[in-house]
């Protein structure tokens, strides 16, 4: 084992749940303790949790953290943070899944690059209906910088890997973006940030237009704003970067409202 620790906040998640747990058992280099942190799910969540760690024996500590209230993916993962054991953290939705060698090859990482604080890899996207593609595992990467996390959101937060003593947390409260809204601000406060060439965990769902349609990506594209306005109010963007990245934010959003009416005429 290693000294990570893998938080996973879940939110009615008993369906998919054995499935992310599963990746985590079939990692090459096992991490040190798992932390499941049910978010207010009033459902069976919790106890699918531990019906499949005792069902295939997991070889790995679990904790369950239970919230009385849904206070959002970001809360749910910063509790689990706050009582990680171990030098690293690594994130993991309960709907997603690591490739088996995800902890073996960032841990290694990490370890060698002792000025990075975060590190994220790709992702692929795996759907019901296709064949998931072969995993690229290139072992290139490359240092991001301030700019590359305010124009866009670079990683997928089940690929991310973190020092567990850093000093910021998800915001409180924020339910959209909030992961942009971190790793923009890391990069703001000086933390070193890499990015790993290597697809290292799957995504089941598309990047958006899914389910939720054009109100969730409203919901989220207000996300990314209050974002922009979290780091003016901070000190990190001023008068003019604060409404030209606002003006880009928009443009994206109105692309992305395009592309979900062409998939809807296309159907």
């Amino acid at each position: 084992m290693v000294p990570v620790s893998v938080v996973v906040p879940c939110f009615r998640a008993a369906a998919t749940i054995g499935r992310a747990l599963q990746s985590v058992a079939r990692q090459t280099v096992l991490p040190s303790e798992i932390i499941i942190v049910d978010d207010g799910s009033g459902d069976d969540t919790a106890d699918r949790v531990e019906q499949v760690a005792s069902g295939f024996e997991l070889p790995v500590p679990l904790r369950v953290l239970r919230q009385r209230e849904n206070r959002g993916a970001g809360e749910a993962r910063n509790a689990g943070w706050n009582v990680a054991t171990t030098g690293y953290v690594a994130f993991l939705d309960a709907d997603d899944a690591w490739h088996p060698r995800k902890i073996e090859r960032q841990y290694a990482f990490m370890e060698a690059h002792r000025e990075i604080g975060i590190s994220g890899h790709r992702h692929r996207v795996v759907l019901d209906a296709e064949p998931a593609p072969p995993a690229r595992l290139d072992t290139g990467y490359q240092t991001l910088v301030r700019r590359d996390f305010l124009v866009a959101n670079r990683f997928v937060t089940p690929s991310v890997m973190l020092r567990s003593g850093l000093f910021l947390r998800f915001a409180t409260g924020k339910r959209h973006m909030e992961d942009h809204h971190l790793w923009a601000l890391a990069a703001c406060e000086g933390v070193g940030i890499a990015w790993l060439d290597a697809e290292l965990c799957d995504i089941f769902k598309p990047a958006f237009g899914h389910a939720g349609l054009s109100a969730q990506l409203w919901r989220m594209e207000l996300g990314e704003l209050d974002s922009y306005r979290r780091l003016r109010s901070a000190g990190h963007l001023g008068a003019a970067a604060w409404v030209g990245l606002s003006a880009w934010s928009l443009a994206k959003f109105a692309r992305r409202l395009a592309i979900v009416a062409i998939r809807r005429v296309a159907r």
